[in-house]
């Protein structure tokens, strides 16, 4: 089998345990949970004036799906890593933006948004480090 194809079994939620053959990065928990990810960012933040603070936390968040999908299509365990890494980091950077909005008494959300996104973006993070421990021991 090449390296290339191996790269399409590592994507599921139950990694190691029900291997799954995902053919579209479409199908992939890790990037369905960050579609809704980037739908609830941009939802709660949608009227906010400050428009920088805006941009980044809805970019950071965009950033976790398009870096999913992007390693998927590159269809080498070696890229695949490289941009889970970036997805990973990018959820880390969702949540500071939030800490940030806190911090800075801006309240630009709710404790009820604050939490769902905060709990959205570790379990996205959680799911991709499993999907990177996974793939760094097959290669």
């Amino acid at each position: 089998m090449s390296q290339s194809e191996t790269c399409f079994y590592y994507w599921g939620y139950q990694v190691g345990i029900n291997i799954m053959r995902i053919l579209r990065f479409e199908d992939s928990i890790a990037w369905q949970k960050s579609k809704v990810l980037v739908f609830d960012v941009y939802t709660c933040f949608k009227n906010i004036k400050d428009y920088s603070f805006k941009d980044q936390i809805q970019r950071a968040a965009l950033s976790v799906m398009n870096n999913i999908a992007e390693g998927f299509e590159r269809g080498t365990n070696k890229e695949l890593l490289h941009f889970l890494y970036i997805a990973k980091g990018s959820c880390g950077e969702v949540r500071s933006m939030l800490y940030m909005d806190m911090a800075q008494l801006q309240h630009y959300i709710s404790i009820k948004d604050f939490d769902k996104i905060k709990e959205e973006a570790e379990e996205i993070s959680k799911i991709i480090s499993g999907l990177i421990k996974k793939i760094s021991t097959s290669l």
